[in-house]
């Protein structure tokens, strides 16, 4: 699913986020990446997208080469990501409901089937009651629910989450996550950024552990 190749990511100004990291990730595997502020956490998440390419080595997702993959063929690399980042990028002149529609607009689906998806992933994050609220109406951990639905409306196969639960308190942390779980028990594989040991010690997966941008043993 995910396979990282002695990966290093150096950006303008010499500065390396990333020092050879090596890991796979199978298909199904549900594991948490964590480490220090600074430690490159974010930049990992973002060269599984190709929103970052690799200085070296080599990222593949999905059977498929990031550092080599056209910039056509981007988006449909996503089409099979969920992706939730720090930055919601919420739309706030626009309901809950259309937030959530606007990736199946991209995907080609049928207006009815679009209807039904939309509906059946608020559902799943419990805001359908809300579908015509506007984004600012929403507490934070309901914004990030909003979020979790739009990554998971085109029912990716990969789900990868950065710092979901940060400045929420421990309940709503607790419930985001809980969700996420939802998603792995039926079948889909999880990669969640977060600082918060608790909720890694609560959950008992595998850990991914960053310190000054190299994976710790």
């Amino acid at each position: 699913m995910i396979s990282f190749s002695a990966v290093s990511k150096r950006y303008p100004g010499g500065q390396d986020a990333l020092r050879g990291v090596s890991f796979a990730l199978e298909s199904g595997e549900f594991a948490f990446l964590t480490g220090h502020s600074g430690a490159g956490k974010s930049t990992l998440l973002k060269l599984i997208p190709a929103i970052e390419r690799p200085t070296s080595g080599s990222v593949v997702v999905n059977g498929q080469n990031i550092g080599a993959l056209r910039r056509s063929a981007v988006p449909y690399l996503r089409r099979n990501l969920g992706l939730v980042f720090q930055d919601q990028k919420l739309l706030f002149d626009r309901s809950v409901y259309d937030n959530v529609m606007l990736p199946l607009s991209f995907s080609g689906q049928r207006p009815r089937e679009a209807a039904r998806r939309a509906r059946a992933a608020l559902d799943k994050v419990g805001l359908l009651a809300r579908e015509r609220a506007n984004p600012v109406q929403l507490s934070g951990g309901e914004q990030q629910r909003l979020a979790i639905a739009r990554a998971v409306v085109n029912r990716p196969a990969l789900l990868v989450a950065d710092e979901p639960t940060a400045n929420l308190d421990a309940e709503s942390a607790a419930h985001i996550i809980d969700i996420f779980v939802s998603f792995h028990q039926v079948g889909v594989t999880l990669l969640i950024a977060t600082h918060d040991q608790a909720l890694i010690e609560r959950y008992g997966k595998r850990v991914l552990r960053l310190a000054e941008g190299k994976l710790a043993a």
